[in-house]
């Protein structure tokens, strides 16, 4: 059986190159997997343009472990967080927060309209007892790309710090930690970086991580305890992801072979192009207006025939050789196309090709 392409935001469809890195055993303790280990945060650190003023502590497990320990270590017990809120992403930090007992303001916003710097500004300045705001830069749940860069200036422009969930834009949107004051930028290995899931990364500032001792609710999530003994030993605390690791390690060789994070970004947004264009032409409505629209994950409309069922589409499509992804919006039926992984938009046409022809065979409207 031909193992299916996945148009989902992570897992992704990897490159051959990077299934062969994870054939190759590693020790824990061994010089050569600490080398390895340190290579990969270096050159992560460098893609964010952080190289004078932040680091990067890898973590065990998926992205909402980093976002977890990052929010748990870096946001202290008496912290006040705001989320500008516009998706199921967004509104998972603020669960995290609540579990984590620090008090969260939530700025709703609707699904379709990005983050508004004036109103966090105004959030800001009406409740000086904020000291962070958590922003996610990709919204997954609709793949609404949220204005970064003027976030930030506000968030420095009030004296709080930012931590930002970039799990679905690091490697292929630009982020410049020189330009952009951030205090720690989150993202993991099986995202727009093309490697397997497993480890998530943070990328902090080191002054604050060195100040934040015995702010961490979690043994196993505590950023600061990570990096010291990182520091220290080189190794790991507890059991690392060796293959995940050394996967990420191949893959991040061929991201800088393609030409870094803007031929990433160029790669995925023509295969948006492609996908949207071709969607269209089927007579599918985007959930986004494009100048809304990020390259990394689109939600279409489900269609409004009576015989429309996504579990039999979902079916009919793999069965065609894509894995499609249900929607995450609660009031309006949806599903999501992603644009990320070792593709091109030669395989998004053959993917609408594929709906096409499903939607044909289950007798459904577009």
């Amino acid at each position: 059986m031909t193992t299916p392409i996945l148009l989902t935001p992570g897992p992704l469809t990897t490159s051959l190159q990077t299934k062969q890195a994870m054939l190759t055993d590693w020790g824990s303790w061994d010089t050569a997997f600490n080398q390895l280990t340190a290579s990969v945060c270096t050159d992560i650190v460098q893609i964010a343009k952080g190289d004078a003023t932040h680091v990067c502590i890898p973590l065990q497990g998926s992205g909402t472990f980093a976002v977890e320990a990052a929010l748990g270590t870096l946001v202290p017990p008496h912290g006040k967080v705001l989320v500008p809120n516009n998706g199921a992403y967004c509104q998972r930090m603020a669960r995290i927060l609540r579990y984590l007992g620090r008090a969260v303001v939530l700025l709703d916003h609707r699904d379709d309209e990005p983050a508004d710097p004036a109103r966090i500004d105004a959030a800001l300045a009406a409740d000086l007892t904020i000291t962070h705001v958590a922003q996610v830069h990709c919204e997954t749940g609709t793949g609404i790309l949220n204005p970064l860069q003027d976030i930030a200036a506000v968030v420095q422009r009030h004296r709080c710090g930012l931590i930002v969930d970039a799990m679905s834009s690091f490697g292929a949107l630009s982020i410049d930690l020189t330009t952009t004051p951030i205090d720690a930028l989150i993202a993991a290995s099986g995202k727009c970086l093309e490697g397997v899931p497993g480890m998530g990364f943070i990328v902090v500032r080191q002054d604050l991580i060195e100040s934040s001792p015995g702010y961490s609710h979690s043994l196993a999530l505590d950023l600061h305890d990570q990096w010291t003994y990182l520091q220290k030993t080189g190794q790991w605390r507890f059991t690392p992801p060796t293959h995940v690791v050394a996967a990420l390690r191949t893959a991040m060789d061929q991201f800088l072979l393609e030409g870094g994070t803007p031929a990433r970004g160029n790669r995925y947004r023509a295969n948006c192009q492609a996908l949207t264009q071709g969607m269209r032409d089927l007579g599918f409505r985007t959930l986004l207006p494009d100048e809304h629209q990020s390259p990394i994950i689109v939600t279409f409309h489900a269609p409004r025939s009576p015989g429309y069922r996504f579990e039999s589409l979902y079916r009919s499509v793999r069965d065609k050789g894509f894995i499609l992804y249900p929607g995450k919006l609660t009031q309006i039926e949806t599903f999501r196309v992603g644009c990320i992984g070792a593709i091109g938009p030669e395989v998004m046409r053959q993917a609408v090709a594929a709906l096409a022809q499903s939607l044909q065979e289950l007798g459904v409207e577009p």
